[in-house]
């Protein structure tokens, strides 16, 4: 019997929960010794409970929610159950159990509320620990140690016994391996199993975020061998099996410093004046095979990690900057999605299919802006081959991205920017990084070739791996309407309790150039679920899209490369056993968990590496003044925004000139006598009065002339502030 099978059958009305011989005799287990082998796996996992009396139930029918814990730095947390379509769970600190962050775990739910909180629990049973290393700084004592851990998520200090120090000396950054588990009134105990080095002492901040992630920094030799194995020379016979694209104008567009091209694009304006758009992936679904040692160190990893300072990849670079890199002037294999798109951006027809093409320049951005945008006269005539197919793909982008919008994709423009490092990984510059209309072509054909794949894919009935963002929660919204309602906006939901795309695109758009525009569609933002991988099309919110894979960067993302395989396959076999089917339909559930989880921790070491390099660099501006913005206004003083993307906080401790109270509802401080006003979206001057390494952040005054001037300034708004 298999997995599901035994769910299927626990699913049904008339079950109730039964022992483990009562099920080998109700389905007459042949193989008893694997059945129970089965059901503790499937314990293990949280799909089946084992009450008290020893019988097995399903947990959603036992009250009971699994998933992963969320922690918060002040103590309390969140469930984020395995089921996606299930609402948060808040769990207070007393009801956490000693459960940390990112612990698989039981939660038992209290009795549903009726005055519209949220869902509330308590952590009943800890599945699998999450946090079995941890990384922090070393405080030595005479007889015993702790570690503080540098995630402000976990609230224990790891108690370090005499003799497990690792000859870590007071201040070290060290990781440390957990020996015994938090209990009741008793802190974690663990001993040292790597001195990282000094705390402050250049390189370590990275290194610290990389251990604390447990990102892979090299590949086991097996798989490097493996690697080497492979030929860089592609096979003959591959030439006559693939379509040739080799004449086909095509070209790479990516950042200067790119190193693993995965994608390019070919553009023909066709006499019926639709658009034959080509979107060619490098095919390394082709060199990496399925189940190989290449492919298990993929899954592994699931996605290449962009640091700060380095490059963690998903394949090793023989393939991800050899082989596989779409180099100019080079043959190559790839999976080709070629489209016909009408005027309107509606697809007339398409073609998915293996192809060897040869890309004719590998052009960045900014050329392309500088020939689009600058009409550069050097660069037009340099790349004059190429002129009319790159003004083709302008009207092309702005025509696909007009069809997208309409039909209510939320196009969320947040500013981002970059930290110039030196060699030592000092913070040079903070650049800030404009979205150009060649960064808009690539975005507009990706999302086309995603979506034409993942459509065709999904009518054939193929096992397959879907993008998803699935609907905000009711509450979530709730909570997002009280905060949009102090600028005069509102997410409508229809009655049966749906919510429509446009209305998120329609905020975009009113609060595009206001002073509140990067707050209001932050707090959207949040107010949204998020994006990952699943083997069934549960839509894309976001995109406003039925059908949506992820198809088009597959040396960097595993679930690129897995379906690239089951294209390869399906173009070679036509049709897939039914054994194979229920095979692929396993391992794309597999690929998905994986996957979804490896890009989270992913996204938060990006950031936190961003995060990190950016209060270093701002070390060195301790006593200058800047202008920013107000960000955002809480009860215990507002942030403030500079140009480059810094933000700091402004205590309401140093506005010394008054008492402020914080008016929820408006998000802003008032002062009691001047009634002057702080507000989201106020221009400011600021000191940078202090920089913590340590904590990542930064703390700013408002100068005295600037609180002069609003104190002037709130004269006029007095009345308002009455009313």
């Amino acid at each position: 019997m298999m997995k599901d099978e035994l769910l299927e059958y626990m699913w049904r009305h008339s079950y109730k929960p039964l022992t483990a011989e009562e099920l080998v005799e109700d389905l007459e287990v042949e193989d008893k010794a694997q059945f129970l082998n089965m059901l503790t796996e499937m314990e293990q996992e949280g799909l089946i409970i084992l009450n008290r009396k020893g019988r097995y139930g399903l947990p959603q029918r036992m009250n009971l929610l699994v998933g992963r814990l969320q922690a918060k730095p002040q103590g309390y947390g969140f469930l984020i159950p395995d089921d996606p379509q299930a609402q948060d769970v808040f769990i207070s600190g007393k009801e956490l159990n000693s459960a940390m962050h990112n612990d698989r775990v039981i939660v038992r739910l209290h009795k549903h509320l009726e005055d519209g909180r949220k869902r509330e629990g308590e952590v009943i049973r800890i599945l699998k620990r999450a946090n079995e290393q941890i990384v922090g700084t070393y405080e030595s004592n005479r007889y015993f140690g702790f570690v503080i851990s540098d995630d402000k998520r976990l609230s224990y200090d790891i108690f370090i016994p005499k003799g497990e120090t690792g000859n870590a000396q007071d201040g070290d950054k060290v990781v440390v391996e957990i020996l015994k588990w938090p209990e009741l009134r008793r802190n974690p105990e663990g001993r040292i199993i790597e001195v990282l080095g000094a705390k402050g002492e250049p390189g370590i901040d990275i290194l610290s975020i990389v251990r604390k992630y447990q990102l892979p920094e090299a590949f086991p030799q097996e798989v490097l061998d493996e690697s080497e194995r492979i030929s860089l020379k592609i096979d003959e016979q591959e030439y006559e099996k693939r379509r040739d694209l080799r004449k086909l104008s095509m070209v790479t567009i990516d950042g200067e410093d790119a190193k693993d091209l995965d994608d390019a694009v070919s553009l023909e304006k066709l006499a019926n004046g639709n658009y034959k758009l080509g979107v060619h992936i490098a095919d390394v679904g082709y060199y990496v095979k399925e189940g190989s040692l290449l492919d298990q160190e993929a899954l592994k990893r699931a996605t290449s990690v962009y640091l700060v300072d380095r490059v963690i990849p998903m394949l090793p670079p023989r393939l991800s900057n050899g082989i596989c890199s779409l180099n100019a002037h080079e043959d190559r294999l790839a999976m080709t999605c070629m489209m016909e798109i009408d005027q309107q951006g509606e697809l007339a027809d398409y073609e998915i299919f293996p192809s060897v093409i040869q890309v004719q320049e590998r052009m960045t951005y900014n050329d392309v802006r500088k020939i689009l945008q600058d009409d550069e006269a050097e660069l037009r005539e340099r790349y004059a081959d190429q002129v009319e197919m790159f003004k083709q793909m302008e009207e092309l982008c702005l025509i696909l991205r007009k069809r997208r919008i309409n039909r209510g994709s939320i196009d969320f423009d947040f500013p981002e920017s970059k930290v110039k490092l030196d060699e030592g990984g000092t913070p040079l510059e903070i650049v800030k990084r404009e979205r150009s209309i060649a960064e808009m072509v690539i975005e507009e054909f990706m999302i086309a070739a995603n979506e034409t794949v993942a459509q065709h894919f999904y009518w054939l009935e193929i096992p397959f791996l879907y993008r998803v963002h699935e609907e905000p929660d009711l509450d979530d919204i709730t909570d997002l309407n009280e905060f949009l309602g102090a600028f005069g906006y509102y997410i409508k939901v229809n009655n049966r309790g749906e919510i429509s795309h446009r209305a998120y695109q329609q905020i975009v758009e009113r609060v595009k150039e206001r002073p509140e525009e990067r707050t209001v569609n932050m707090m959207m933002l949040r107010s949204m679920k998020h994006a990952r991988y699943a083997a069934e099309a549960l839509g894309h919110f976001g995109l406003a899209s039925q059908y949506y894979s992820h198809f088009t960067s597959p040396i960097r993302r595993y679930p690129d490369l897995a379906i690239h395989r089951v294209i390869r396959e399906v173009s070679s076999k036509g049709k897939l056993t039914k054994e194979r089917h229920k095979q692929l339909t396993a391992m794309m559930t597999k690929y998905a968990e994986q996957s979804s989880l490896q890009e989270r921790i992913a996204e938060d070491a990006e950031r936190e590496s961003v995060e990190l390099k950016k209060v270093e660099y701002m070390k060195n501006y301790v006593g200058d003044t800047f202008t920013g913005i107000i960000s955002g206004v809480t009860s215990f003083g507002f942030f403030v925004e500079l140009p480059n993307t810094v933000e700091g906080l402004v205590h309401v401790s140093t506005l010394d000139d008054d008492y402020y109270q914080f008016m929820e509802k408006h998000l802003m401080l008032v002062g009691d006598h001047t009634k002057k006003t702080f507000r989201i979206g106020d221009v400011v001057r600021v000191k940078v009065t202090k920089v913590n390494l340590a904590e990542q952040t930064i703390d700013f005054e408002l100068l005295p002339e600037e609180k002069k001037k609003e104190k002037k300034r709130s004269k006029g708004k007095k009345r308002f502030l009455v009313k």
